[in-house]
């Protein structure tokens, strides 16, 4: 079992407005039927050419962190939690849990590689094509 990424993650303060910046700047364009709009927290730009998507995510924290770029990891095969268990077994050390946040059977979790980069592990398209479940 593998990951990949399924897009890189900027903290920021206004997703909207760093996630138009940078649209304009790549050549970017909103997700379609998902477009991006004032006053969103998480705002998601892609690559016409390559698929490659970067989600413009805003943090609460007064400070921004200086680590401000995370990859998000999605499950090639299996379900997000099997994919946390076999990482953390690899050596990753689990720093938050989002899982339930929007609901049952949503979110992600946080970890960090051996020397502290965080990364997030996210649902595979497995299971966000079946819909958010109850937690067992």
């Amino acid at each position: 079992m593998t990951s990949l990424i399924a897009h890189t993650t900027v903290d920021c303060r206004n997703a909207y407005e760093l996630s138009e910046w940078w649209k304009a700047l790549l050549g970017y364009a909103d997700i379609e039927g998902d477009p991006n709009l004032p006053g969103h927290e998480e705002c998601m730009i892609r690559d016409l050419e390559s698929g490659h998507r970067i989600l413009f995510i805003e943090v609460p924290d007064a400070e921004l962190p200086t680590k401000r770029i995370h990859f998000d990891l999605r499950p090639r095969e299996g379900t997000r939690d099997e994919e946390v268990e076999r990482v953390v077994a690899m050596g990753a050390r689990q720093v938050g849990d989002q899982r339930g946040r929007y609901g049952p059977g949503t979110g992600w979790v946080v970890l960090a590689d051996p020397e502290g980069n965080e990364f997030c592990i996210l649902r595979s398209l497995d299971e966000v094509h079946a819909g958010p479940v109850a937690e067992e």
